[in-house]
């Protein structure tokens, strides 16, 4: 093997740290995905993660700053197919290994911009944001999994839009105290923290709801390569939504709903058994 095959390896093997470190349950998703498409999700995850971290972890620092110095990296890593920070360089890797759309960083990286500020956000902004935070990511993965097939592709572009926005719908629900006291955010657009109470919690589960719906349909025309990964993700984020509907307002706001661990290994299990039996 030679040096530079060597150091992209190594890169690749950090991407697979940060999101086995950051994300057990993201690493299960992967982990039932073939294994030639392991080292490009995982350069994704790597990059959204570390983006992420600036602008919600390092309170100290100029944030700003930061994020520009990082979009700047990450653009010069994609044309020079070259980084020496080692998420920078997995993740122009699978850009242009895979094609991954530029658009679709632009999106995310202007989401994570967003966060920046303490806002409250209008329907329009929360459109964005969600566009751009988490369905381009779902989207950034489609390529990977349609690698040269863009038909299939541009069929299956909706539906990965709407899973990317019930993941990131119900993450927003999940959190949405430490959200508004931790980031002075809240996301939902028209409402007031103070006022969030089970008419309004109803209202926001009806639209993650119809995402579900739609998402599952093109879970169900993924290559089999990556449905059983794609549909393990869609099993435990609608597991955590039913648990967080069965809380009431008040609940949801006293403590973060999650799933136990070994909650999770059985949603692996039943997934497994009924991708085997052709059920999804």
């Amino acid at each position: 093997m030679n040096h530079q095959q060597l150091f992209t390896d190594t890169s690749l093997a950090c991407a697979q740290l940060i999101t086995r470190r950051y994300s057990t349950s993201f690493s299960l998703g992967i982990r039932t995905l073939d294994k030639e498409l392991h080292r490009a999700i995982y350069a994704v995850y790597g990059f959204v993660r570390w983006a992420d971290e600036i602008v919600d972890t390092f309170h100290d620092q100029d944030k700003a700053a930061l994020l520009a110095a990082f979009e700047a990296d990450t653009y010069a890593a994609i044309a020079a197919g070259f980084s020496l920070n080692p998420v920078l360089h997995a993740f122009q890797w699978a850009v242009n290994e895979y094609g991954i759309d530029h658009e679709f960083i632009d999106a995310f990286l202007r989401s994570m911009e967003m966060d920046l500020e303490d806002r409250n956000y209008r329907q329009d902004l929360y459109e964005q944001y969600i566009y751009g935070s988490a369905e381009v990511v779902g989207l950034m993965c489609l390529r990977v999994f349609c690698h040269q097939q863009p038909a299939l592709f541009d069929k299956l572009r909706e539906p990965a839009r709407r899973l990317g926005a019930a993941f990131q719908k119900v993450n927003f629900l999940r959190d949405i105290r430490s959200d508004y006291e931790d980031r002075g955010r809240v996301y939902f657009p028209g409402l007031r923290y103070e006022q969030f109470d089970n008419e309004a919690k109803r209202e926001i589960e009806a639209d993650i709801r119809a995402d579900f719906e739609a998402a599952y349909v093109g879970i169900q025309q993924l290559p089999r390569a990556s449905r059983m990964g794609v549909y393990l993700a869609y099993v435990y984020y609608l597991k955590l939504f039913y648990k967080l509907r069965q809380a009431p307002a008040a609940q949801v706001l006293a403590e973060r709903v999650r799933l136990p661990d070994n909650t999770k290994l059985l949603l692996l299990l039943g997934t497994w058994l009924r991708y085997r039996l052709r059920a999804v």
